[in-house]
C-alpha cells in the first residue's frame, strides 16, 4: 500500500472506532493520520521506540500497532468498548506503548529518559515522539527540550502536529507559542518545518534523520489541517470534542470514499 492508501485507511477505521464508541477527538485524529502512515513505515519496532504525547490520538496508534501484525483485530475494535483496556488515551498496556499519554507535555521527558537510556546502554534505533502544538505551551516541554540538547540525545526525533487549534480555539489566541523554529532552534535542536499532510515531503524527511549522525536531538514541525480529509470538519474545532452522530458518520465516510 501507497502512503495514501494507509492514511485514508487508517482515517476509515479510526472513523468506525469513534463512531461506535461515540467518543471524540476525531479532528486530531485525522489532522495527523498522514504523519503516522509514514512514521509507522519507516520506523521499525523491534528497536526503535514510538511515544504518543499527545494520547488523545490513541485510536490511530492502535490502527498501526495492528497494522502492524503488534495486536489483534478484535483488540483494536474493542476501543473504547465496556471493560476494553484500549482506552482512548494511551496508556503503557502493551510494550509498544512504553508510556502514557494525554496529559499536556508529559510525553516528551519520559522519552527524553528512554533516548538517555538507549545512549547509555548503547542500544541501536531511535525514540520517536508525536506531540500536539498545543503542548509547546507546557514547562515541561521546554525542560526537555534543554535535557535533550545537553545530553546530545541525536537518536530522539519529535514531530509536532501543528494544526494550530487546542481544546478550547486557536493556539495563537490562547497562547501563542511561535516562531516554533526559533525557539527549538535556540534550545539546540535540529529544527525543521514541514507540510504534514506531503507524504514525499514526510518521507524525505524522516529519511534523511535516520541517516543523520550529528549529535543534536531534532524536531519536525508539521503544519497540518485538524479534521484533514472531511471538508466541513476542516479547522472547525468543532471535531475536538464533538461526538459523531449518524449523519455525520455517512458524510464524513462519503467524503472518504
Amino acid at each position: 500500500m501507497t502512503y495514501k492508501e494507509i492514511a485514508l485507511d487508517s482515517r476509515k477505521r479510526v472513523l468506525d472506532l469513534v463512531y461506535k464508541a461515540q467518543t471524540s477527538h476525531i479532528g486530531s485524529l485525522f489532522s495527523c493520520a498522514d504523519i503516522m502512515a509514514v512514521l509507522f513505515e519507516k520506523i521499525d519496532l523491534n528497536k526503535d521506540v514510538f511515544v504518543l504525547s499527545a494520547g488523545w490520538k490513541a485510536a490511530l496508534l492502535y490502527y498501526h500497532l495492528w497494522r502492524k501484525g503488534r495486536i489483534t483485530e478484535e483488540e483494536l475494535n474493542s476501543y473504547c468498548q465496556p471493560g476494553s483496556k484500549w482506552i482512548g488515551l494511551a496508556e503503557p498496556i502493551h510494550p509498544d506503548i512504553p508510556l502514557a499519554g494525554g496529559s499536556m507535555g508529559l510525553g516528551l521527558p519520559g522519552a527524553v529518559g528512554l533516548a538517555l537510556a538507549k545512549k547509555l546502554k548503547k542500544e541501536d534505533g531511535n525514540v520517536y515522539v508525536l506531540m500536539s502544538d498545543g503542548e509547546m505551551q507546557i514547562g515541561t516541554t521546554w525542560e526537555s527540550a534543554l535535557i535533550g540538547s545537553h545530553h546530545n540525545l541525536n537518536n530522539l526525533v519529535v514531530f509536532i502536529d501543528n494544526n494550530k487549534l487546542q481544546a478550547m480555539g486557536e493556539i495563537n489566541k490562547i497562547l501563542d507559542i511561535e516562531s516554533l523554529l526559533n525557539k527549538w532552534n535556540a534550545f539546540g535542536w535540529r529544527t525543521q518545518r514541514v507540510d504534514g499532510h506531503s507524504y514525499g515531503n514526510l518521507e524525505t524527511i524522516l529519511s534523511d534523520i535516520q541517516e543523520y549522525q550529528e549529535t543534536k536531538p531534532k524536531i519536525v514541525i508539521c503544519n497540518t489541517i485538524k479534521g484533514k480529509g472531511v471538508p466541513k470538519w476542516e479547522g472547525d474545532n468543532l471535531w475536538h470534542y464533538a461526538q459523531i452522530k449518524e449523519d455525520d458518520y455517512k458524510y464524513a465516510l462519503s467524503c472518504l470514499n
